[in-house]
C-alpha cells in the first residue's frame, strides 16, 4: 500500500481515520544471488505383502524408511496486512506505537481496496490462510498474527512481536498496493535496509529474494513504479524494523490496476498468489 492511497467509503466512518502504505519510491539494495531450488524429497510407504509359499520365494529388498522433508517442523508466521473492524475503530488504530529506528506509527491502517471495493484486508486474509494450508500439508508450523478478518488490529508493533516470540524461521506479511499512478502494476517484496540486527540481514534478503524469484516463476511481474526488479529496500515499515527474525513484506500486485483487481478478486486469482508465496517460503527453508 503506498502513502498516497484512498480508502473506500464503507471502511472510513471518520474523517480522522488515517491511511498508510507498505511502499514508497526508495530503490532497493541488490539481493544476493538467488539460493538452489530445494530437492524434491517424496515419502515412501510400505503395504505388508503375504509370505510367499516355498516354491515361489523370490530376493525381496527391505522396505525403504520415510524420509522427512527438510522443512518439515520449521516455522512460518503469516501476516495478513490489516483486518476487517480497523475501519470501525479509528481511534483505536490512529494510536501511535513504536516502529522501530526511533520512530511511531499509527498501530494499523484500513488498508486500501479495489475500484469496486474489494478491501485489501480480505483479499490478504484469504491469500494467507491459503498459504498457511499449503505449508500445514508439509509439516509445517504456521502461526498467524490475526485469526480472522472482521477484528481490529494487532497493532504493526504486537504483529513483529508474535513472529520474534514464535522464533519463527521466516516471517511473511502478505499486502496489496493502492497506487493511483496511471499504468502502476505488479508486485514487489520489501525488506528491511539498512538491517538492524543480524536476521535483517542476509537471512532476510535472501528471504526477499526467493519471493521475488518464485513469483516470477509462477507468472507474476515485478512491479514497474516503484522498487527495483522487484525489490524494495525500506526503513519505515515496522513491522520489517522491530522483527528479530528473517522477515520480508509481499505487495502482491496494485488494487487499482483492472487487470490485477480482476485477479485479486477471483479465487482462482488468489489460489495463484498463495501457489507462489507457499512454494517460495518452501524453498528459503530447505536452502
Amino acid at each position: 500500500m503506498v502513502a498516497v492511497r484512498r480508502a473506500t467509503a464503507p471502511l472510513l466512518l471518520a474523517g480522522a481515520l488515517l491511511l498508510t502504505g507498505c511502499s514508497d519510491d526508495a530503490p532497493a539494495a541488490p539481493a544476493p544471488a538467488a539460493p538452489a531450488p530445494a530437492p524434491v524429497v517424496t515419502r515412501t510407504t510400505t503395504t505388508p505383502t503375504p509370505s510367499p509359499s516355498p516354491s515361489s520365494v523370490t530376493s525381496v529388498a527391505p522396505p525403504s524408511t520415510p524420509s522427512t522433508p527438510s522443512e518439515a517442523g520449521k516455522v512460518v508466521v503469516l501476516d495478513p496486512g490489516h483486518n476487517g473492524g480497523n475501519g470501525a475503530h479509528p481511534a483505536e488504530i490512529n494510536r501511535q506505537v513504536p516502529a522501530g529506528r526511533g520512530q511511531t506509527k499509527p498501530c494499523n491502517t484500513t488498508g486500501t481496496a479495489t475500484n469496486a471495493g474489494y478491501p485489501e484486508h480480505a483479499f490478504t486474509f484469504d491469500v494467507a490462510q491459503r498459504v498457511g494450508k499449503a505449508l500445514a500439508d508439509k509439516g509445517i508450523k504456521v502461526v498467524y498474527t490475526r485469526q480472522d478478518d472482521n477484528g481490529v488490529g494487532p497493532c504493526v508493533d504486537r504483529r513483529a512481536a508474535i513472529g520474534n516470540d514464535a522464533d519463527a524461521d521466516a516471517v511473511v506479511s502478505i499486502h496489496a498496493d493502492g497506487s493511483e499512478a496511471a499504468g502502476a502494476n505488479g508486485f514487489h517484496v520489501a525488506y528491511s535496509a539498512p538491517p538492524l540486527n543480524a536476521a535483517q540481514g542476509e537471512p532476510s534478503t535472501r528471504l526477499a529474494q526467493t519471493l521475488r524469484d518464485t513469483m516470477r516463476t509462477g507468472g507474476f511481474s515485478t512491479a514497474n513504479y516503484i522498487g527495483t526488479n522487484g525489490l524494495s529496500a525500506r526503513a519505515d515499515l515496522a513491522g520489517l524494523n522491530l522483527s528479530t527474525r528473517p522477515a520480508a513484506l509481499v505487495e502482491c500486485g496494485n488494487m487499482r490496476n483492472a487487470t490485477e483487481a480482476a485477479r485479486m478478486t477471483s479465487a482462482d486469482g488468489r489460489q495463484q498468489f498463495a501457489t507462489a508465496i507457499a512454494a517460495a517460503i518452501e524453498a528459503y527453508l530447505a536452502s
